[in-house]
């Protein structure tokens, strides 16, 4: 379908996360271009004013700013009755999420804390609302943003791939539940990719990925692609699909043996005469 006629009707609103800038701002621009009216949801309130202003101006939609601190629970309780109560919202974006400055042991409590309210709990309340209300009507859409280091958690600081990790169960476990309510769930997987969590975080992406940054325009339009196709994961990076697939397919596997009444036999053990 082409981006004209998808603009030709309107699909609802979309809600969308952590849209001042990045993958979230992109996923914005598209999502206006592709027929949805938009509820921009951060913190820096002049960046959405500017960002609504232009997509107003280049696509026709209404865009809404909804400037919101995720880690305050009165702010975050106030977005989640809006996606409880607005039946117009036909798509949620779970995109806002933080990094550390450095790792486990270089934070306190308030940072770790932070990391935890912004890309565990926050994401987590509002599926959770928009997973009741998308049900009632039976039609509806969760895109949350995990990580690939959801599946390398090695390669970065554990807290963040923690975080992205659980995104990431709570994406699968949410497909499945809902398909037969007909709620789409799709968890979205991006490598290093040019935002400006880096930044913030006092990471040099290029530095530490040289050759390897993708840019956030990409990673947006492969996730949308992704979702076109029906995908509960996409990994916008990876170009071999089967090696995905065999990962799965292993993670499944286990499932039948993780409880069983009796100790496996390799952790049995003689009692000494």
């Amino acid at each position: 379908m082409s981006e004209n006629s998808n603009t030709a009707r309107n699909k609802g609103t979309a809600m969308v996360t952590g849209a001042s800038s990045g993958i979230g701002a992109v996923y914005a621009d598209r999502l206006a271009g592709r027929g949805y009216d938009l509820i921009l949801v951060a913190r820096d309130a002049g960046r959405l004013e500017t960002l609504a202003a232009r997509l107003r101006a280049s696509t026709g939609r209404k865009i809404e700013v909804l400037p919101a601190d995720l880690t305050r629970a009165e702010q975050l309780a106030a977005v989640e009755a809006r996606l409880s109560a607005d039946p117009d919202i036909s798509l949620l974006v779970n995109n806002a999420g933080i990094s550390l400055r450095g790792g486990l042991l270089d934070n306190g409590p308030a940072e770790l804390a932070g990391l935890i309210a912004i890309n565990v709990t926050a994401p987590t309340i509002l599926a959770a609302a928009a997973a009741r209300a998308f049900a009632s009507r039976r039609a509806g859409t969760i895109v949350n943003i995990s990580s690939v280091l959801a599946l390398a958690p090695e390669m970065f600081d554990g807290v963040y791939s923690g975080s992205k990790a659980y995104l990431l169960n709570l994406s699968l476990q949410l497909a499945g539940s809902l398909e037969s309510l007909g709620v789409r769930v799709q968890a979205v997987l991006p490598g290093a990719t040019r935002t400006e969590i880096w930044a913030r975080s006092g990471k040099d992406v290029d530095a530490a990925m040289p050759g390897r940054v993708m840019e956030t325009g990409d990673l947006v339009d492969a996730a949308l692609t992704g979702l076109d196709r029906g995908e509960v994961v996409t990994i916008p990076p990876l170009a071999d699909e089967a090696l995905w697939i065999t990962y799965d397919n292993a993670r499944r596997a286990l499932a039948p043996n993780l409880s069983r009444r009796q100790v496996a036999d390799r952790y049995a053990f003689e009692v000494a005469a």
